[in-house]
């Protein structure tokens, strides 16, 4: 029995108390003296210098975020570097303190030994303000409440001996504050946080307080680090040195040691890597506890064991079952392990879902695998993509039901069933087989819901981060689908945007009345480009009226594939909600607002007869507008 995967579980998809979960790693860890999964937080050497012993003024700290972005892990690292005792860490109450002595003139630094200079301070941790706040509708307890004004006064103050290491969710931050008595130190306080929170940013003049959003840390940087430590923990070299038989656990037949090596490729990590940056993009973005699930259930996953998750003593039973096929790391990735009701309740399943690889597909890629065997033309693709795989290919299963579903011979429809379930499977699995090279003729992003996935991170995205300019046909279609939006019409223009309303609703459907063109090219201070927001991490569509007045738009990577199908297809894609589209007539309206404040700014004086532009398009779709004079 391996006590490395009896203890990897615990990152897995199985029931546990979310409050506690780095604390029951690590006590996990400690009684099985095994190392915990760990690595170094993005954020880790900026909060640490907030508490550095060289510094002569030590700064409170609020590290907020959603649950699962390692906010306990990063208090304990702090409490490591100050030199806190691990027995009081290893206690559950959520309020710790200790004294630590900082030097009074960062000149005197290295010495140590003269008395007088330097100053103690006393370092208050809150490590989970959910579990020490009044639960429900109870009031704050006194002494609580207490601790909660000093540490108010104290950033607010210069002068203070006492700081904070606050760690809480950001919904929790905010809603503990409100409850507090409204002093006007708690008042300014919570101001202080929604401004931080809004505008993204982690400081204040005046204020010493350094904010750490852990959710703004990149995803796929996230994942880089957590899969280097996952598969380098010594546990897996343990496994690998019992020189275990073929039918045994790491054995050759072994699917946990087959998944993991296939998780650790190029090939699969990058086009996972991929998805999680594109879930950033859209605004979702993966805390580290929810990666480390991915990677275990991508490792361990199998429908047909205990809590879906493969131990030592499964493996053999496995093989001699002949399932390991359904313990394929490419179904397990989207939590295809796992019963429906579970997977929708883990986040990332959740947004991986989103894609909906595996349910969606083309023409090639469904020929390639229902008649692909022996085709001429498909067979190499079907050969090396499917029928060459030993593991998670295509197995006498999957060859009977094909030929009954080709055939058409099962009049009940239930092995038909099967078959297109095997689909998904295999779907699934060519996402991440396609190599780079083929990525095109196959169409790879078809096999997502964003086709335009792929060209947005490599002729956006990396385009612009490398400080380079997007290519003027995807500037050009993104404008075309901005007109046929803004006019409801099928406009074919891309070089100016066209600003229309219907008269007095510019949210309506079709909009034939113009009330301004903007130029995409430079022309008079006028311009619209993309831009990468190094801030953010985001893109953004900006439409400038003047050098100084522009509107910023991010360009989400749903709002790019909005767009970029309805400059292609001409029509609104059913499968997208309707907010993308009130988003953008939200867009609209902000353009209008942002066009009469410069006509304001710039002096203009309507005259007594009003010019009245109204909407026209040739046969080509092309603008053609007709100008009227209107007298009052």
């Amino acid at each position: 029995m391996s006590s490395w995967l009896q203890f990897l579980r615990h990152y897995g998809p199985i029931p546990r108390n979310d409050n506690m979960y780095d604390e029951t790693i690590q006590r996990s860890a400690r009684r099985q003296k095994i190392a915990p999964i760990e690595f170094e937080h993005p954020m880790q050497d900026r909060v640490l210098q907030c508490f550095d012993h060289r510094t002569t003024d030590p700064v409170s700290v609020i590290l907020t975020g959603t649950a699962g972005d390692g906010k306990t892990h990063l208090c304990r690292q702090v409490w490591k570097i100050l030199k806190g005792d691990d027995k009081a860490w290893d206690s559950d109450n959520p309020h710790l303190s200790l004294e630590f002595s900082y030097p009074k003139d960062r000149r005197i630094w290295p010495e140590s030994d003269k008395p007088g200079l330097y100053r103690s301070v006393k370092i208050h941790f809150l490590r989970d303000l959910s579990g020490w706040a009044p639960q429900g509708g109870s009031e704050w307890e006194p002494a609580k409440e207490a601790l909660l004004f000093k540490f108010c006064r104290s950033i607010l103050t210069a002068d203070s001996d006492e700081i904070f290491l606050i760690a809480a969710n950001d919904g929790t931050l905010l809603e503990s504050w409100r409850k507090l008595s409204q002093t006007e130190d708690v008042k300014r306080a919570r101001e202080l946080f929604e401004d931080l929170l809004v505008k993204e940013r982690q400081e204040q003049p005046g204020v010493r307080l350094k904010f750490f959003n852990l959710s703004r840390a990149d995803s796929a940087e996230l994942f880089d680090r957590a899969l280097q430590a996952f598969v380098g923990h010594p546990g897996w070299e343990e496994l690998r040195q019992q020189v275990p038989g073929e039918n045994e656990l790491f054995g050759p037949k072994c699917p946990i040691r087959r998944n993991l090596e296939l998780i650790n490729t190029d090939l699969v990590r990058e086009r996972l890597r991929s998805l999680l940056e594109l879930c950033d993009h859209n605004g979702l973005h993966v805390p580290i506890r929810q990666i480390l699930l991915l990677l275990t259930n991508a490792v361990l996953g199998h429908p047909d064991v205990k809590d879906h998750l493969m131990v030592a003593a499964d493996v053999p039973k496995i093989i001699a079952a002949g399932t390991v096929s359904k313990a394929s790391v490419y179904n397990n990735i989207f939590g295809g392990n796992l019963p429906e009701i579970r997977r929708l309740d883990v986040t990332v399943f959740d947004y991986l879902e989103r894609f909906q690889i595996g349910h969606e597909t083309s023409n090639r890629v469904d020929n390639i695998l229902i008649f692909g065997e022996g085709d001429e033309h498909l067979g190499v693709y079907f050969d090396q993509l499917v029928a060459q795989d030993p593991f998670y290919g295509a197995d006498a299963r999957f060859y009977a039901a094909k030929q009954q579903y080709i055939e058409g011979t099962d009049e009940s429809g239930e092995q038909s069933q099967d078959f297109l379930e095997l689909l998904i499977g295999q779907r699934r699995g060519m996402f991440f087989k396609i190599a780079k090279g083929h990525e095109e003729e196959l169409n790879l992003w078809e096999l997502t819901v964003f086709k335009f996935a792929g060209e947005y991170l490599e002729a956006v995205v990396n385009t612009l981060q490398r400080g380079a300019t997007v290519s003027r046909p995807i500037l050009s279609r993104l404008i075309k689908g901005l007109n046929r939006v803004f006019t409801g019409m099928l406009i074919n223009s891309d070089r100016e945007l066209f600003l229309a309303t219907s008269g007095n609703n510019s949210q309506a459907k079709v909009s034939r009345i113009l009330v301004e063109r903007v130029s995409v090219d430079p022309n008079k201070g006028e311009k619209i480009t993309l831009q990468y927001d190094r801030s953010s991490g985001g893109v953004l569509l900006s439409v400038f009226f003047a050098p100084d007045l522009q509107v910023n738009f991010n360009l989400t990577l749903v709002r790019y594939e909005f767009l970029s199908r309805i400059a292609m297809e001409g029509a609104l894609p059913a499968s997208f909600s309707k907010e993308c589209y009130e988003d953008l007539l939200a867009l609209k309206s902000h353009l209008i607002a942002t066009h009469t404040k410069r006509q304001q700014r710039d002096g203009a004086v309507p005259g007594s007869a009003v010019r009245l532009g109204l909407l026209a398009l040739t046969d080509q779709g092309m603008p053609d507008p007709r100008y009227v004079e209107v007298v009052p």
